[in-house]
């Protein structure tokens, strides 16, 4: 449980596309991370011994139209990141255009990585699947947690 992101943190991002890191989180996030396109339209953020995870499952992939249009998506955003000495991150134009990134943002732990919305995108996100929360996890786990 020590690697697992987690938590809901709300930071605005600047002219300069510059957003902060909760101190929480920067230890856990390491020296280097990779900054991409998620889902959702929000961003992903991996630590790179996770990053290094990921690439090795998408090799495994097969040779499909679908893996390919997706890999040239995931990895065309992908960039190498470190954190600044006031703790914080410089995100790419095309990045930020992606997410919707304006001023406030929400960045959230998902486990083994980090996610940065725009707070517009995410109380969005949030309203559209609250009240399905007990469905999904029925769903997903088959049982009422």
């Amino acid at each position: 449980m020590n690697n697992m992101f987690m938590g809901e943190y709300h930071h605005s991002i600047d002219e300069k596309g510059r957003i902060i890191i909760p101190s929480k989180l920067r230890e856990k996030l390491g020296s280097e991370f990779v900054v991409t396109k998620g889902l959702d339209n929000c961003l992903f953020v991996y630590p790179k011994d996770e990053w290094t995870n990921v690439m090795n499952k998408y090799k495994e992939l097969p040779n499909t139209k679908d893996a390919r249009n997706f890999m040239r998506v995931f990895l065309s955003g992908a960039t190498i990141n470190d954190l600044d000495k006031q703790g914080r991150i410089n995100i790419v134009p095309s990045l930020i255009s992606y997410a919707s990134l304006i001023k406030d943002c929400v960045i959230i732990g998902v486990n083994e990585r980090l996610e940065i919305w725009s707070k517009e995108n995410w109380d969005k996100f949030i309203s559209e699947n609250e009240a399905n929360l007990t469905d999904i996890a029925d769903n997903l786990f088959q049982v009422t947690m």
